[in-house]
C-alpha cells in the first residue's frame, strides 16, 4: 500500500516539466532541516503511556522504527510497544481495533499513506491519538504535519510525546451500478476520479522502490495523453453541472513532495475540502496549470477550477478509476464525499 504522493499524479507528471528545479529545492530544505531539527529537544510532561505501533513490515526502514519505538518507550519508562504488523489482507483495520480494545492511549502507525489512512479511518471519533512514522513512497499526511520525513527518530519522539490536534477526515462512498459494487472508506489527503487514478493504478513498484515518488511521473507520461471525461458533478447540495475533465480531485491537504504546495488554501482542520476540477486537453494546458501549482499564482485559470466545499456528488457515463491518498479504489459509476469536521486527533503535528 502506498501513499498519494502520488497524489495527484497528474500533478507529479506536470512537475517533471521543472524537475531540476524541484530537486535543488528539496536539497536545500533537506539539509537546513536537519540542522534544525537535530537541535530540538523532545520532551513529555505525560505520565505513563501504552503505546501500540501499526506498522506495514515490508517497509524500508520498518525494522528500524520498530527498534528506535521500542528504545524510545523504555527510556521513557513506559512498557514495551505493542507491535501489530499489517498484511496485504489486512492493512489496518483490525490492527487499529486491536489497539483501541487494548486501550492504547497512542497509535503509531509505520507505513504509507494508505496504511495511515485506513488505521486513521479506524481511529476516528474515538479520540485516540494517531502518531505518524512515514516510512511509504510519498508520505503525504506527514508533510502536511510539517514533519520531516527524513528525520526517522525525531518523529517517532514526536509521535510519542509532541503535541496533539484534531484534522478533518473525509468519508466517501463508491458506487459502480454495472458491477454492484458499493462502499465507504475515509481518507485523510486526497481522493481523485479520473486520470489522477489511473496514473496511481498504472505505477510500476519496481520504479517506486528505486526513485521514490518520482515514479509516478513515469505513468503520468504514459497516462498523460487522452481525452476528457463527462462528468456531473453537484458541489454542496447544489445543482449538477456537467464538465469534461481529467480529474476531480477531493483536496483535504495540498503540500506534495519536493516542497510544492497544490493547493495553498487547503489545511487539516479548517472543517472543508478543496474540489479541483482539472480539464486540460493539451501540452500547453498542463504546462499552464503547472506554472500555477509551482509558482502559486493566485488567479484562476480555465484548466483548473477550484471549489471549496463539505459535501460534493460526482456521476459518469461510464465507469472511472478512483484513488484515495495513492490507494487505488477500482471503477465507479458514482460517488460522494463529505467532510468530518475534527474527525481525527494526531500527536506530533505542529
Amino acid at each position: 500500500m502506498t501513499s498519494v504522493s502520488v497524489l495527484v499524479p497528474a500533478i507529479a507528471t506536470v512537475l517533471l516539466l521543472l524537475a531540476m528545479v524541484v530537486v535543488a529545492v528539496v536539497l536545500i530544505r533537506r539539509r537546513r532541516t536537519r540542522l534544525t531539527l537535530a537541535a530540538i529537544p523532545v520532551t513529555s510532561s505525560r505520565g505513563h503511556q501504552r503505546v501500540a505501533f501499526v506498522v506495514n513490515p515490508i517497509k524500508f526502514n520498518a525494522e528500524k522504527a520498530r527498534t528506535i519505538v521500542a528504545e524510545e518507550c523504555r527510556a521513557a519508562g513506559w512498557d514495551p510497544p505493542v507491535i501489530l504488523e499489517t498484511t496485504v489482507v489486512d492493512p489496518g483495520y483490525s490492527q487499529a481495533r486491536r489497539a483501541m480494545e487494548l486501550r492504547c492511549d497512542v497509535v503509531l502507525v509505520g507505513g504509507g499513506d494508505g496504511t495511515v489512512r485506513v488505521v486513521g479511518q479506524e481511529l476516528a471519533h474515538s479520540g485516540t491519538p494517531m502518531g505518524v512514522v512515514p516510512l511509504g513512497t510519498g508520505n503525504l499526511l506527514a508533510r502536511n504535519l510539517d514533519l520531516n520525513v527524513t528525520e526517522l527518530q525525531h518523529n517517532i519522539r514526536m509521535a510519542l510525546h509532541g503535541a496533539q490536534r484534531y484534522i478533518d477526515m473525509a468519508r466517501i462512498q463508491l458506487v459502480n451500478r454495472e458491477t454492484g459494487a458499493h462502499s465507504t472508506h475515509g481518507f485523510l489527503v486526497i481522493g481523485g476520479i479520473g486520470l489522477d487514478a489511473k496514473m496511481v493504478s498504472d505505477t510500476r513498484d519496481e520504479l517506486k522502490r528505486s526513485v521514490g515518488w518520482l515514479a509516478y511521473s513515469e505513468s503520468g507520461l504514459r497516462n498523460l495523453p487522452g481525452r476528457r471525461k463527462r462528468v456531473s458533478i453537484s458541489i454542496d447540495d447544489g445543482p449538477e453541472q456537467v464538465r469534461k475533465v481529467r480529474s476531480v480531485l477531493f483536496v483535504n491537504c495540498g503540500k506534495l513532495p519536493g516542497g510544492v504546495d497544490f493547493i495553498p488554501n487547503a489545511v487539516l482542520d479548517d472543517g472543508t475540502l478543496d474540489i479541483v476540477i482539472i480539464s486540460p486537453r493539451t501540452a500547453l494546458g498542463w504546462a499552464w496549470m503547472a506554472g500555477k501549482v509551482v509558482f502559486r499564482h493566485p488567479r484562476p485559470i480555465p484548466v483548473m477550477e477550484l471549489h471549496v466545499a463539505r459535501k460534493v456528488q460526482i456521476s459518469v457515463p461510464e465507469p472511472l478509476e478512483t484513488q484515495l491518498d495513492g490507494d487505488p479504489m477500482g471503477a465507479v459509476t458514482s460517488l460522494s464525499v463529505e467532510v468530518e469536521a475534527g474527525a481525527l486527533l494526531v500527536r506530533g503535528a505542529s
